[in-house]
Formats: C-alpha cells, sequence, structure tokens
C-alpha cells in the first residue's frame, strides 16, 4: 500500500506499506481526499513520539461492512466502547482509545485505512469530495456550540485567522452570535459567509489588546503565548475556549480568572451530524480555503507547503 510514514519526525513515502488490519467491527475505506492540518505538522516535528501513517481529516469510500461503495467520513477516536467513559457515551474519552493518525492508528496520509464501522458517517450527495475533507475540523467548530450553546448575539472573539479560526468563526456566525475575527490577514474576512468585525495582529507580541470586552473568546492560533493576553479581554464571567494544543507549554498567572470568574474550556472533536449538515446546506463554506493539492509522492512537498507561514488548506489526493 502506498503512503506516507512518520518515524522520529521524518518523513518518508514508501509504496510497501502493511495494510490496515480489518478488526472485527471496523470498516476498510479507500482514501479519496485527505487534508493536513496543524496537528499533522506538529506530529511531523516530534510531536507526541508518533509513528505511523498520520493523518485524520479524510473523506474516502468503504470497502466493505454496511456502509459499502457509499462515501464516508471518519470520527477519529476508537474506542473500547466498554467502560465507564464508553457507557456514558463519551468514547472520545476513552482511556483505552486510539486516535486517527495521531495515537497509536494508522490514519489517513495512504491509499487506504480501517475504523469502527460506529466511526463512520455517510457522505450526502450534495457535499464534494473537497468539501467533505473538512467535516472533522467543522466538527471541532461546532464542539463550541455543543458545549457552550451561546445565546444569539453573544459577543464572540475568535483568536487566530488560520484554517481552524475561520472555521470556528463562521461557525459561531452561523449560530447568530456577533463574531470579531482576530489575525494576521484582513482578507479572510472575505472568506466567512456571514459578516464579521476584524482585529489585525491585536495579540501579537508588543501589541495593545483593543479596549473592547467579550463573553466568549476561542483561541485557535496554537500560540502559547496568545493565552495570558486574552485575559485583558474577556468579560467578567465570561469563557475562554481552547481550540489547540502546543507543543511548548504555557505559563499563565491565573489571578485574573479567580476575580473575574472567567471560564477555561478545552474543546476538541465535535459533532458530525452538524457539521454535515452545515457543509451540505451551504451555512459553513471550506472549498475557498483549499490552497494546493499534492499526491501522495509529493508528501514531503504538501507539509512544507502547509507550514508556510499563513498556508490555508493542503489536501493530499490518493
Amino acid at each position: 500500500m502506498r503512503g506516507l510514514l512518520l518515524d522520529a519526525g521524518r518523513l518518508t513515502f514508501s509504496a510497501d506499506l502493511p495494510e490496515p488490519r480489518l478488526d472485527e467491527g471496523s470498516t476498510t475505506v479507500r482514501v479519496v481526499r485527505a487534508g493536513i492540518c496543524a496537528t499533522d505538522l506538529a506530529l511531523a516535528r516530534g510531536y507526541m513520539g508518533f509513528r505511523g501513517i498520520p493523518g485524520h481529516e479524510f473523506v474516502g469510500v468503504a470497502l466493505d461492512g454496511p456502509l459499502c461503495g457509499k462515501r464516508v467520513v471518519g470520527e477519529i477516536n476508537a474506542a473500547c466502547g466498554a467502560c465507564p467513559a464508553c457507557r456514558a457515551g463519551l468514547g472520545r474519552h476513552c482511556p483505552q482509545r486510539t486516535v486517527l493518525g495521531i495515537l497509536a492508528h494508522g490514519g489517513a496520509f495512504a491509499e487506504r485505512l480501517r475504523l469502527p464501522t460506529e466511526n463512520l458517517h455517510a457522505v450526502p450527495d450534495t457535499i464534494g469530495d473537497d468539501a467533505a475533507t473538512f467535516t472533522e475540523p467543522t466538527a471541532a467548530a461546532f464542539e463550541i456550540v455543543e458545549q457552550l450553546a451561546p445565546a444569539p448575539g453573544t459577543s464572540c472573539l475568535v483568536v487566530g485567522d488560520g484554517k481552524l479560526g475561520l472555521l470556528c468563526a463562521q461557525v459561531l456566525a452561523a449560530h447568530g452570535t456577533d463574531v470579531t475575527l482576530a489575525g494576521r490577514h484582513p482578507d479572510r474576512c472575505a472568506l466567512i459567509p456571514q459578516p464579521v468585525a476584524f482585529l489585525e495582529r491585536a495579540f501579537e507580541a508588543g501589541s495593545s489588546p483593543p479596549t473592547r470586552r467579550f463573553a466568549l473568546i476561542v483561541e485557535a492560533t496554537g500560540n502559547p503565548e496568545v493565552l495570558p493576553r486574552l485575559f485583558a479581554v474577556v468579560e467578567p464571567r465570561g469563557t475562554i475556549v481552547l481550540k489547540t494544543t502546543t507543543e511548548r507549554p504555557t505559563q499563565l498567572d491565573l489571578a485574573p480568572l479567580v476575580v473575574d470568574e472567567v471560564s477555561l474550556v478545552g474543546s476538541r472533536c465535535g459533532p458530525f451530524g452538524p457539521a454535515l449538515d452545515a457543509l451540505a446546506n451551504g451555512r459553513v463554506e471550506v472549498e475557498p480555503m483549499i490552497e494546493a493539492r499534492y499526491g501522495l509522492e509529493e508528501g514531503s512537498e504538501a507539509f512544507e507547503h502547509a507550514a508556510r507561514p499563513g498556508a490555508l488548506k493542503v489536501l493530499l489526493e490518493p
């Protein structure tokens, strides 16, 4: 099988990778598209010591099982199904889980992958392959709505105008909140169907924070130095949502959280149903975010492109 292999932070192409093992209750998927995200780039730099086939944003065709022949996308956490977390419906937090392309589970940067059949979702015909590739990160953006259910009109600040930040801004704006996007690229507001305000370089080192405060702030930069700067612009009893992990630790003075009674919320994977609905009806538009396409044999070049400052989505096409 052709695909990309990560080992000790070194990415190589191989034409003879082992086929994914088909366990009971799992389905083999032929990968059609796969997207490179910030987590993949971090893994390539040695994050988590991952060894194997990376990649977790994909659309493909089921080769067996009850969805055989259908286009599918897949939730990335493969849970045990028997522990207390799984019985409570929290399989994404199963302590025995593997995670597609991230933790002890071969990923989507290959011709084929496998996932538990229950993780797979059929893709509506109204969603093209390119858009379907964005289902997993769009679901991650919807997790904010699922966790917090912000009321319409809530003042929201999304910090980071990369791929995930743009998705979070779209989802929150479509939900009816008052969204401001902070980043380095004002022109990216044109990629969001709903009107949003923009703050340019407001949280860069040495910059002065805006005077306005926000009830809900989403940190989507992946920069550990940004979070402490957000304390100055969150409303008392407001909420800061962390949507990214970082390879470097964050140093915080937590006193402002206590004084202003601010909630700090971690947010990771999210619901695929709302994400697919939003992609199908155009409430979230993703295809303008695609910047480049590469074949698997060009994996190193694709990763180099995706790592460029300001790069948007790079797709791999097996």
